[in-house]
């Protein structure tokens, strides 16, 4: 195979894997971004601990932690505070998508 056609293979498939890639993350619109924090802040919930998880956007939460509804139009999230740190997380993966300081 001549370098410039496996080049052009090797760059079509890393392009493939960074679009998949970029599919799977989260955006969380800046709008309802701020309705989820100004929720969590008036609702705060008992800290729980989780030895052994790694609290990290990506990160999968076990079936026996209780995910929190957050009570406010057009938002699917769930929150959980583990460690200290809020978790919104997608209630059908049960992803961490993101920590709040």
């Amino acid at each position: 195979m001549r370098p410039e056609i496996r080049t052009a293979l090797v760059a079509t498939a890393l392009l493939a894997v960074m679009g998949a890639a970029a599919a799977q993350d989260v955006v969380i619109e800046p709008q309802q971004q701020t309705v989820i924090k100004e929720y969590v802040h008036k609702k705060p919930l008992a800290s729980i601990d989780l030895p052994g998880v790694q609290l990290s956007i990506g990160s999968v939460l076990p079936d026996t932690v209780e995910l929190h509804q957050i009570e406010a139009p057009d938002v699917k999230y769930r929150y959980v505070v583990v460690e200290g740190r809020t978790l919104i997380v997608d209630p059908e993966t049960r992803k961490v998508v993101e920590v709040l300081e």
